[in-house]
């Protein structure tokens, strides 16, 4: 049974989440503030966290900056429907998505289903994949143990960057379009913002760049989006 940690501190908007996620099948934690939040998660190890902004002693945002530095569990921030701010912030400090508040319920259940298939099937790749490997410029990335190595040093990915480097190491030349990359990626149940794809592309950018600003790899084409480029 997989593990959700709902962290917020309004009891109707808890409860709701609470007979919900749980009538689907899921075991469901929950922490009213951010100190119980962080303990619960490191006991715990859930397969997903929703984290409002919002909540005492420590707020949503001080909360992911802690458990991104220690874990890759996906995490989901919520955010006032007005806020652009608290969504961008949320999506730099490392959380997966953002759902903004008032939130249709199904929606929010459609989204835990995939972001849970999706990162179950990045910890089960099959171990006969043709993609074990790929080798392109001073990169390893080998979609079996789900790591990245620049130059022979082991570089971190959340899942999600990972499987942006990967389909695009994969296509090397070949252009795609933001929503391409958002339909192949985030597939046709995604409800988020397409701006999503360029946060995750700088994230990307940040750990396999020399110089982010004057990418070499992962370039931008100016009018359609984003190519990785061949090495030879």
């Amino acid at each position: 049974m997989e593990t959700i940690l709902v962290v917020e501190d309004e009891e109707n908007i808890l409860e709701a989440l609470k007979y919900n996620i749980s009538k689907e099948g899921y075991k469901f934690l929950s922490a009213s503030d951010g100190e119980t939040a962080i303990n619960l998660a490191r006991e715990n190890s859930p397969d997903l966290i929703i984290l409002d902004v919002m909540i005492p002693k420590l707020d949503g945002f001080e909360v992911c900056r802690i458990l991104r530095r220690e874990t890759n569990i996906p995490i989901f921030m919520l955010t006032a429907k007005t806020e652009e701010m608290d969504r961008v912030i949320g999506l730099e400090i490392g959380a997966d998505d953002y759902i903004t508040k008032p939130f249709s319920m199904r929606e929010l259940l459609a989204r835990i289903k995939n972001i849970l298939r999706r990162f179950s099937n990045s910890k089960n790749l099959s171990v006969n994949s043709s993609q074990g490997i790929i080798n392109i410029w001073n990169l390893k990335i080998d979609s079996i143990s789900h790591s990245v190595e620049l130059n022979g040093t082991e570089i971190n990915f959340k899942p999600k960057e990972f499987e942006l480097l990967h389909f695009l190491a994969s296509n090397p030349g070949r252009a795609f379009t933001r929503m391409q990359l958002l339909e192949h990626l985030w597939d046709e149940n995604y409800f988020g913002d397409i701006r999503t794809v360029d946060v995750h592309v700088r994230w990307v950018r940040q750990k396999i760049e020399s110089d982010p600003s004057a990418p070499k790899m992962l370039k931008t084409i100016r009018g359609v989006g984003y190519r990785f480029m061949s090495d030879d």
